[in-house]
């Protein structure tokens, strides 16, 4: 993964600060044992494969091997909990318009963390606020895309798919990476 090119994104703070590891247990998990010591908002969390990704309602979030986005981000919002009301689907409506303005590719959202492509989840999204009364600590937003996987489990191929499997081509994972922060960095200022 070329992260010069997601460093180079046009934004402030995010992703100006990357940690990246060829494989990991979670990038979430990890994210939240760093969270309060990190200083600086925007850091971002890359793995190429997790061995024990958080999907939803218990599942394993399978990332595969050098093909699909696994991520989290840490913030350090400075604004009281109420404003971030509603953010997950906000999170949701910022990769929805990333895939489209990268690749004019339509997701849908089903709230309030996920993204389909034909009727298939394409995009998970797990969302975390560690506060003291109305002061957020911290703010970790993690996404795990199917960008190339090509392959999926009994469990998964009824209900998963990814960008290459709906349109038979590679896709760009730093691209998506970059347009994603340069929408999201816009969209949840606080």
């Amino acid at each position: 993964m070329d992260l010069e090119k997601i460093k180079n994104a046009k934004t402030k703070y995010i992703g100006k600060e990357i940690e990246y590891f060829k494989e990991i247990s979670s990038t979430h998990i990890y994210a939240k044992e760093i969270a309060l010591q990190e200083k600086h908002s925007g850091k971002i969390i890359i793995a190429e494969t997790q061995t024990n990704g958080i999907g939803t309602k218990g599942r394993t979030w399978y990332t595969g091997e050098s093909k699909n986005i696994a991520m989290t981000i840490i913030l350090k919002p400075q604004c009281k909990i109420s404003r971030l009301e509603g953010l997950t689907v906000k999170i949701a409506e910022c990769m929805q318009k990333a895939i489209y303005d990268a690749y004019e590719i339509s997701l849908q959202i089903k709230k309030p963390n996920d993204l389909t492509l034909n009727g298939k989840k394409v995009c998970g999204i797990l969302t975390e606020i560690n506060t003291i009364s109305e002061k957020i600590n911290y703010l970790l937003i993690s996404l795990g895309i199917n960008v190339n996987e090509e392959i999926f489990s009994k469990e998964t191929k009824n209900l998963a798919t990814s960008l290459k499997k709906e349109f038979g081509k590679d896709f760009s994972r730093e691209d998506i990476i970059k347009k994603f922060i340069e929408i999201l960095e816009k969209e949840i200022e606080c």
